[in-house]
């Protein structure tokens, strides 16, 4: 059955940084914006290293918009082959590629993050042209916060968001 992502992109004013996922989790009871489902240490991960609670929809939008930081997927519609998370079993994709290229054109983005290494390969394999108008964007591929990921430890993960993401102002 395809699935339209539920969640809009957020741009806070002044948005120098975008962080790409791929597709949100299935849903879940309280899953009610990015990375929130149950098992994803997305947050808890952005806890530890900017040192704050980050256990509401509020209180993670705040965050971003201290950051100048954009949030969306690369995804907009798509089917899960095996009914679960997994990128791997993402088909029919449809990309979410209006979005993405407004937040490049309407921001001074300086780096994209990406939340995996699927992401990356993807979106460079779909809008790797789109990056020909913005050569000085910075790519950064993040470990990724999925628990599935589990050749870096949590705490080896803290510490990579933590040298690689920009520092609270």
């Amino acid at each position: 059955m395809l699935e339209t992502h539920p969640f809009p992109a957020f741009a806070p004013p002044l948005t120098k940084y975008l962080i790409l996922g791929s597709f949100v989790g299935k849903p879940a009871p309280g899953y009610d914006w990015f990375y929130n489902s149950p098992r994803n240490q997305f947050w808890s991960i952005l806890e530890a290293v900017y040192h704050l609670k980050l256990n509401s929809k509020k209180s993670q939008q705040q965050l971003f918009t201290r950051l100048s930081f954009a949030v969306t997927d690369i995804i907009y519609r798509c089917d899960r082959s095996a009914g679960n998370n997994l990128d791997t079993n993402l088909i029919d994709i449809v990309y979410n590629t209006r979005v993405i290229r407004n937040i490049l054109s309407q921001n001074n983005i300086h780096k994209i993050y990406f939340t995996s290494r699927f992401v990356a390969d993807k979106f460079h394999a779909h809008f790797g042209r789109l990056l020909t108008r913005f050569p000085h964007i910075r790519l950064i591929t993040l470990p990724s916060p999925s628990p599935r990921y589990a050749q870096i430890a949590k705490e080896e993960k803290i510490l990579l968001y933590s040298r690689l993401l920009p520092r609270l102002q």
